[in-house]
């Protein structure tokens, strides 16, 4: 069984607000974040998503104009990758996890949510699906062997293997961590031009990976993104600082956590434990590139199924443009006095022309409806949050 000691710990990032959940005791500094540490200046490191990462590494404008025209590297030292093996692989995972498994084409990833028997959200991770041929034995010819692999954030990786491993009872699997595997990040709409010219793999589709080599075994991985290109650098620790001068030599801005979470709200991609919680139902979040309603059964799929049979639910998360000041997270959303929802993270975008406001916020259907701004307040200011259908920063 996997365990884990974990508690609540809240924290604040600049203009953007956080909570992180199940975090160890003394999170570790990513391999990253100690590399950077031994250098001088030190950058300053906070906890973000279970680990200790540089919160700030340039102006913040300037990396998150990187990250809106150009190219952001980043840490991505706080994503945890997890084998899944045995011969019960693919017929276990279908069954506990909201997306396409048994039919994923090789090389390629799913986005899902993990649900308890009462189709609460117990977490999100991504599928990856790999085929690789393996060398004969004897005069055997080579033979092809499908691998599958979780990735998921390091600050839900006990509670959420903990609650996977409940459900290996007569199956022939097994999850197992893969140890000294590290990740940096690349974002924006520039991240193919300095790969490029690294000589990696430029990936034309999101979630899709190839592989490929730089003083060792990199895996490069292309995940979902809203206004920039998103991707995965997979390598060993003692690859992480020769790749993270390299990308930065050929044109990738150092970015730090703060502005990673600016940009992730503006895109409008939720967080598990800060936007979707465990008392959320999967349509609640609107995010329905987890779910796949044809892939047969799975732990919380009745609930699921029956939502989209019967009807809709009572309130949605929504991406909000903000007129007014920057909000607490768990900041009440009004409409004509009566209750309309919650913010649950909101960011200052800060921009030449003008700092622009954005939030994610679960709203109550019946407010929604009305099309109407929605008001908030922020001790003795007032606000008005408009729902938008497209997310992302105005230029």
């Amino acid at each position: 069984m996997v365990s884990g000691n974990a508690r609540r710990i809240p924290g604040e990032c600049g203009n953007c607000r956080m909570m992180d959940l199940n975090l160890a005791a003394s999170p570790a500094a990513t391999a990253l974040a100690g590399i950077l540490l031994a250098t001088d200046p030190q950058p300053v490191c906070a906890v973000y998503r279970g680990v200790r990462t540089p919160v700030e590494l340039d102006a913040r404008s300037a990396e998150i104009e990187a990250l809106l025209s150009g190219a952001a590297v980043h840490d991505l030292g706080w994503m945890r990758r997890v084998a899944v093996r045995g011969s019960d692989r693919f017929r276990w995972l279908s069954g506990m996890v909201t997306n396409m498994v048994k039919d994923l084409p090789p090389g390629t990833g799913t986005w899902n949510l993990v649900l308890n028997v009462q189709g609460r959200i117990q977490g999100d991770l991504t599928v990856w699906r790999e085929s690789r041929e393996g060398s004969g034995i004897g005069d055997r010819a080579p033979v092809e062997s499908d691998e599958l692999e979780l990735e998921v954030a390091a600050d839900q990786a006990d509670k959420l293997l903990a609650h996977l491993d409940k459900f290996i009872v007569m199956d022939d699997v097994e999850l197992a961590t893969i140890e000294d595997q590290t990740a940096i990040g690349l974002t924006g709409p520039k991240a193919g031009e300095v790969l490029a010219r690294l000589g990696l793999p430029v990936l034309n589709d999101e979630m899709t990976q190839a592989r490929a080599e730089r003083n060792g075994p990199v895996l490069v991985r292309r995940g979902y993104g809203v206004q920039g290109d998103h991707y995965e650098l997979w390598i060993s620790g003692d690859q992480t600082r020769e790749l993270w001068e390299a990308l930065s030599a050929a044109g990738a801005k150092p970015a730090g956590s703060a502005a990673l979470e600016i940009f992730r709200i503006a895109e409008g991609i939720p967080a598990y434990g800060v936007d979707m919680l465990e008392r959320d139902l999967p349509q609640e979040t609107s995010q329905l590139r987890a779910l796949h309603f044809n892939k047969g059964c799975y732990l919380g799929q009745e609930i699921v199924e029956r939502i989209r049979s019967r009807g809709n639910v009572h309130r949605h998360l929504r991406s909000l443009r903000l007129d007014g000041p920057l909000p607490e997270s768990g900041a009440a959303l009004t409409l004509e006095g009566a209750e309309a929802g919650t913010i649950t993270s909101a960011a200052e975008v800060p921009l030449p022309i003008g700092a622009q406001r954005f939030a994610i916020g679960m709203v109550r259907a019946e407010a929604e409806a009305r099309n109407l701004p929605l008001n908030y307040t922020v001790g003795e200011s007032e606000g008005t949050a408009t729902i938008t259908p497209v997310p992302g920063v105005e230029r």
